[in-house]
């Protein structure tokens, strides 16, 4: 006999009851300090203790709970690990915007921060004014590949080496121009100048007509969390900004709690 077929709109809406049961169960968690039996959170979510297994099985092997020992449940370290990922970013954007509108009213050109998300910048915040003297491309929320952009380089140059080698094998170093960086060896050198000066640049290597400078912003335990960066037209990029701009992001690491020299 033939099994009865199942429409989209019948999967989009048992999908969307997965994850609200999921949710209940981690909220229930989350308001116990100490861990939590399978009866209880059957109980207080209403789920057939059948149902409350299966998705914390399911939770648990995402490390999104653990299972302290059998029946008892508790939150996972993944989410902390996740809380403290979201509260990097918005700290350093609520710490950065200032010092951002700041230095971009002294040179009169956009000033972007951008996080790593994998293989690839973010854009998640921009200062800019019609001013700016350049038109901007890529909006907050856009993204490039790390070894194309400044902020990019930062971030590579600051990993280990062996991970910028496979960096470059999983994405074949892909070239936007005729001035960007397709060699490992070539990449590693340029991060070497990276780790030598302490800031990085993009010579027209995402987009001919526009270079870029970056500096690194560092959290509390000294871990680089985003980049901040100048663009502006070629023929009209300064190095006199550097200076500045060094100085703007080490003002926004110093305000999350970063201590040079540490």
């Amino acid at each position: 006999m033939a099994r009865p077929r199942t429409t989209s709109t019948e999967a989009g809406k048992s999908a969307i009851q997965v994850i609200e049961r999921l949710v209940g169960l981690l909220d229930e968690l989350a308001g116990h300090p100490d861990p939590v039996s399978l009866k209880e959170l059957s109980a207080k979510t209403g789920l057939h203790p059948s149902t409350a297994h299966r998705i914390l099985n399911d939770l648990v092997m995402a490390r999104f709970v653990d299972r302290t020992e059998p029946g008892t449940y508790q939150l996972g370290i993944r989410l902390l690990e996740l809380g403290n990922l979201v509260k990097a970013r918005l700290n350093v954007r609520d710490a950065a915007m200032g010092p951002m509108r700041e230095l971009h009213r002294a040179i009169g050109q956009p000033v972007n921060l951008s996080i790593r998300q994998a293989d690839e910048i973010v854009y998640i915040e921009r200062a800019l004014s019609e001013r700016s003297g350049m038109q901007v491309v890529r909006a907050v929320g856009g993204r490039a590949p790390l070894h194309l952009t400044s902020v990019g380089k930062l971030f590579l140059a600051a990993d280990d080496p062996r991970n910028v080698r496979a960096y470059a094998t999983r994405t074949g170093l892909a070239g936007h121009t005729r001035n960007s960086i397709t060699d490992v060896g070539q990449l590693e050198r340029e991060l070497a100048l990276v780790r030598a000066r302490g800031y990085a640049r993009d010579n027209e290597e995402l987009e001919l007509g526009v270079r870029c400078v970056a500096a690194g912003i560092r959290d509390d335990q000294g871990k680089l969390v985003a980049g901040l960066s100048i663009s502006a037209p070629a023929d009209f990029h300064q190095d006199d900004w550097i200076d500045r701009l060094c100085q703007t992001a080490a003002s926004i690491s110093a305000s999350l709690g970063f201590e040079a020299g540490e």
